[in-house]
């Protein structure tokens, strides 16, 4: 998916690490007058598999897509890979939310992933085998070089998913942003991502993934960013992933079934995550 710049960043503050994968300087969002982020403020450091977190109408999404200048900022910096976004597209790779996709779209699954080669392919020139064959890998990866040939719109949620995550796959990028990939899955579909993901973050690649489930969140991700408008906490699983801090996210909407998900995920922390 084209990223669109939209104006230069103001200088962003010392306090903030120049080596971070991710820096967010002061940055509100306001959607008709409300905002929906509110002087965020976090750095995300480089090779980690980060999870944002936070109730329905906390800014999650909205979060990546100021990151990726898909949506205004009222105020603040950005700076990706210690950069404007500008300057380092060809190194950021974004999946999604599925449900914002046309899949009507009469393409195929391969043709899909060959649309995260056009940086490197240039517009208007033509897909060679070499091309297609990258594609067929990261299709491989994901479990789907069956279905190379099929239309999109003949998989299934969770095979549309992972054409979009081959897709970004191909691009050989340095940091990602994944928009619930997780959401509405079946079992096979969660682990094959996550085995994906894992695999980015152990080559030194950063993935930035908002989700939704807490249940899962303290074994899937090893860093964390708690938001609901403003910055609850962020940092790694074992610092951040506490029940105040819980709370002070999620408030009144933690039920008793999530607070045992926490209990459970502290029973099992002595227990080394893959």
């Amino acid at each position: 998916m084209p990223v669109h710049h939209r104006h230069r960043n103001p200088p962003i503050g010392p306090e903030h690490d120049p080596q971070a994968a991710l820096s967010i300087h002061d940055v509100t969002v306001a959607y008709h007058r409300r905002p929906v982020l509110w002087d965020l403020d976090l750095d995300i450091p480089r090779g980690v598999l980060a999870a944002v977190v936070g109730p329905n109408g906390a800014g999650k999404s909205t979060m990546i897509k100021a990151c990726l200048d898909l949506v205004p900022r009222v105020s603040g910096s950005i700076r990706l890979l210690g950069d404007e976004l500008a300057a380092v597209q060809g190194r950021i790779g974004y999946v999604p939310q599925r449900e914002t996709v046309d899949w009507d779209f009469p393409v195929s699954a391969l043709d899909v992933v060959c649309m995260g080669l056009y940086r490197k392919i240039g517009w208007f020139r033509s897909v060679r085998r070499r091309h297609r064959n990258a594609a067929m890998e990261a299709l491989d990866r994901v479990g789907l070089a069956d279905f190379a040939g099929r239309q999109i719109s003949r998989l299934s949620g969770g095979q549309q998913q992972r054409v979009f995550l081959a897709r970004a796959l191909v691009q050989e990028a340095d940091l990602y942003f994944m928009d619930e990939p997780f959401a509405s899955v079946d079992a096979a579909t969660e682990e094959a991502i996550l085995e994906v993901l894992r695999s980015l973050r152990d080559a030194g690649r950063t993935v930035i993934v908002v989700h939704h489930d807490l249940q899962t969140t303290r074994d899937y991700f090893d860093w964390l960013v708690l938001l609901n408008t403003r910055l609850v906490a962020a940092g790694s699983i074992e610092e951040t992933w506490t029940p105040e801090n819980l709370r002070a996210t999620y408030g009144g909407r933690l039920t008793l079934l999530e607070a045992a998900g926490w209990a459970m995920g502290t029973a099992g922390s002595g227990q080394r995550r893959s």
